[in-house]
């Protein structure tokens, strides 16, 4: 299936062309434009105490944070934003603030009285997300459409007014009943739920706002934002708002970053996106580094133009398909098709490992890219091309090392040019590595982006990672970059939010015990939140979740259905595990094995 000519979110998907928007302004800071890309982050602090917030935005301020954004629960909590703006300015620290709002149009209106920005998201600002199941007609839903306006229209108002700006911040998790019983939980009800808002503030003539399109499931959040872009240039040319990138909930350490850099870097990559935070659930500072890593791979990134004699991509990207293939046997292992997509290594590292193999536990190397017989041709070769699609068999094919393309792109015109009976294998760089010393957060950022945003459009049957020089860490980014992506679950899967000033418990002590407690249970997805804003939304992707209820109290879910209530914070844990084995999906776990590291 082709990107139809109609609903398109960038001109060519061979070159890089970073999308054209109007400038944001956010106090002094630009956003879109010719602006770079901005990096943000959020407080974790509670915003009652001044001092608190004060101090960590400093420390976010110093290690390269250019917006902060604070959580304004209700009107009280909004109202000490007055002061955590007057404290940062006595220090001879203005960098911008941005409330970040739900449930409350009060705290709104008090919170853009002392930022810079406010952040709504529309799924309930003002919109019931009861999980109720209910028809609406054309009149009840314009009925709820003109209660929103009468609502969010003095909001408009005031922020065109005092020149403060707004984030329309659609969640995957938080979408209304009204847009769910319309569209489903989908990246088309994320959209058309941004959209609803979009147009209450134009009818305003107010444009200083941008979009956002969060989702903890990488390809629901690439989908959404590509839709999104789509949609608006569909509405004319001055519906060109910035973009706010960011995968929510996407959790802590090497997996956060990874699934961050999957979704994120997957629409960088295609010019989408002006202003990106990587929500991990660690201290707020350990964002910056990544997300500026991240913005550095693009915001000095020229232009390239576009092709138009290059061939449509073979995928839908708003809808995601594995590319069918046939399937072949490679090695004693079946490759293509709906088989399991697989590890490949070189025989270099594959030697360096052979003697603790069963130490590796299961980061394991499966095949040997030597011994595979996989075909390496430019995907620019008319010839080259033509003689594989000539071949009497289907076989393993890849991109050559040291084709003049970037990554992404490459393989897409591999997958157009190629008939798809052909498997193909990803690369996440076509260099070599042999330097011992390079970043491990460069190669991972690069990995990540640019396999994971090819596993997300359906493209790959095995991956190889070539851009990182030690044996067993190559393999671990191997594995959890397929895990992020969501192509091969081989471990629990974690959805964590960042923490902030509504979070009930303390996350990152919690997550790490329920990782202790449930990391052994393979294909298990559990949902750690701080507290009900995202908790039952993003409860539908997972089997289990643990949800602040109430300061100390846990509420435990299944599903999206909360089943435990107010459960001591320090027996929570254990009832989560009890929950698990109640629905049978505990096992016990099996003895420890030594984790495949630098090696």
């Amino acid at each position: 299936m082709t990107m139809s000519q109609s609903l398109r979110y960038c001109p060519d998907l061979y070159h890089y062309n970073r999308r054209k928007t109007r400038e944001v302004l956010v106090g002094d800071v630009g956003i879109g434009g010719d602006n770079p890309i901005r990096v943000q982050s959020m407080l974790t602090s509670d915003t009652r105490d001044t001092e608190a917030c004060v101090a960590e935005a400093i420390g976010l301020v110093e290690v390269g944070c250019e917006i902060v954004r604070i959580t304004a629960q209700t009107r009280k909590y909004a109202e000490n934003l007055e002061n955590i703006k007057a404290g940062l300015l006595a220090k001879g620290v203005n960098v911008p603030l941005v409330a970040d709002i739900h449930f409350k149009p009060d705290a709104a209106l008090e919170a853009a009285k002392w930022v810079e920005k406010v952040r709504v998201n529309p799924g309930n600002y003002v919109d019931k997300k009861k999980f109720a199941v209910r028809e609406y007609t054309d009149d009840q839903y314009e009925e709820e459409l003109s209660r929103i306006e009468e609502e969010f229209s003095p909001l408009v108002q005031l922020c065109q007014k005092r020149g403060v700006a707004m984030r329309i911040g659609t969640n995957h998790g938080s979408l209304s009943d009204r847009i769910m019983n319309r569209y489903g939980d989908t990246p088309k009800g994320m959209v058309e739920s941004a959209l609803e808002f979009a147009r209450i503030a134009r009818s305003h003539d107010y444009h200083n706002f941008l979009f956002s399109m969060k989702a903890s499931n990488p390809k629901v959040m690439i989908e959404a934002y590509r839709l999104l872009v789509a949609e608006l240039a569909l509405q004319g040319d001055d519906w060109n708002y910035p973009i706010h990138l960011g995968v929510t909930e996407a959790g802590d350490g090497e997996d956060g970053r990874i699934k961050s850099a999957i979704g994120i870097g997957s629409l960088l990559n295609d010019g989408v996106g002006d202003t990106i935070r990587v929500s991990l659930t660690e201290d707020s500072v350990h964002e910056i580094p990544v997300a500026q890593a991240l913005a550095a791979r693009y915001s000095q990134r020229p232009d390239e133009g576009v092709n138009a004699a290059l061939p449509e991509v073979s995928y839908n990207p708003f809808d995601y398909v594995r590319r069918g293939s046939a399937v072949i046997e490679v090695n004693g292992h079946e490759l293509g098709g709906d088989k399991v997509v697989k590890v490949f290594t070189s025989r270099e590292k594959w030697d360096a490992l052979s003697h603790k193999l069963d130490k590796l536990g299961d980061f394991q190397p499966e095949v040997v890219v030597e011994d595979s017989g996989v075909i390496a041709i430019d995907p620019t070769s008319d010839e080259a091309v033509g003689k594989l699609n000539a071949a009497a068999d289907p076989v393993l094919v890849t991109v050559a090392d040291g084709v003049a393309m970037n990554v992404v792109p490459a393989f897409r015109l591999l997958a157009a040019r190629v008939d798809p009976r052909h498997p193909i294998l990803l690369k996440d760089s076509f260099e070599v590595s042999r330097d011992p010393n390079k970043p491990f957060l460069e190669t991972l950022l690069a990995a990540s982006a640019n396999i994971g945003s090819l596993l997300c459009d359906g493209i790959g049957d095995a991956v190889l990672i070539q851009g990182e020089q030690a044996p067993g860490q190559s393999l671990r980014l191997a594995y959890n970059i397929l895990q992020a992506a969501g192509t091969r679950i081989f471990k629990t899967d974690y959805v964590a939010c960042p923490s902030c000033g509504r979070t009930l418990f303390n996350l990152q002590t919690t997550t790490q015990k329920i990782r202790e407690a449930t990391g052994h249970l393979k294909g298990v997805r559990i949902a750690v939140m701080g507290c009900i804003v995202n908790g039952p939304g993003e409860m539908a992707d997972a089997d289990f979740g643990y949800v602040g209820g109430a300061p100390g109290k846990i509420n435990l879910y299944v599903g999206k259905e909360a089943v435990k209530f107010n459960i001591p914070e320090g027996e929570a844990v254990e009832r989560l595990v009890d929950l698990i084995r109640e629905h049978d999906r505990w096992i016990d776990a099996p003895s420890p094995v030594e984790p495949a590291g630098v090696v």
